[in-house]
């Protein structure tokens, strides 16, 4: 089972794929899509879009898990992610590919035990869960990877 953790944003895009097999996991990759903050945002979205598909082409992923929007203090700034979200979402549907939402609470939970762990925690945490040499960085990235991870581990509870 290979699974397609997203970090959405409109600028940075955090991806983190992960394969399960049975017990164990192996990080296959990791990392951010960048977007040129000097395209209007519709370039933006549209890049957003090739690069994830460039991404699903060459990994494959069974499923993805998607990281729901958490509260925005700014409300341009929370359009604009849930127009890349949209997209996200767009893209991956037209792939057929299974997309699972979760909380950024839950998906704490699921990587520290903690839902209110910090970023530091969480990136310590998937170091030695997923037996990485180092903390995922940039935090989008290790987001995109406690996602996949967070699905993961509750998908054995979605087959009962």
């Amino acid at each position: 089972m290979v699974i397609l953790g997203i970090d959405p944003g409109y600028g940075k895009i955090g991806y983190g794929i992960i394969e399960k097999l049975g017990n164990n996991y192996n990080t296959i990759d990791y990392g951010v899509i960048y977007t040129n903050k000097d395209l209007q945002l519709s370039s933006r979205l549209l890049q957003i879009k090739e690069e994830l598909n460039n991404l699903i082409k060459h990994y494959k992923p069974d499923e993805a898990a998607v990281e729901e929007l958490f509260f925005f203090k700014n409300v341009a700034t929370a359009i604009q992610v849930g127009e890349a979200r949209g997209v996200i979402l767009l893209t991956l549907e037209e792939e057929n590919i299974p997309i699972y939402e979760y909380t950024p609470y839950q998906i704490k939970q699921a990587v520290t035990g903690y839902g209110h762990a910090e970023k530091g925690q969480i990136q310590r945490a998937l170091k030695l869960i997923l037996k990485l040499e180092k903390n995922p960085t940039p935090d989008d990235a290790a987001d995109a990877l406690a996602a996949a991870f967070c699905h993961a581990n509750f998908r054995r509870n979605l087959l009962k």
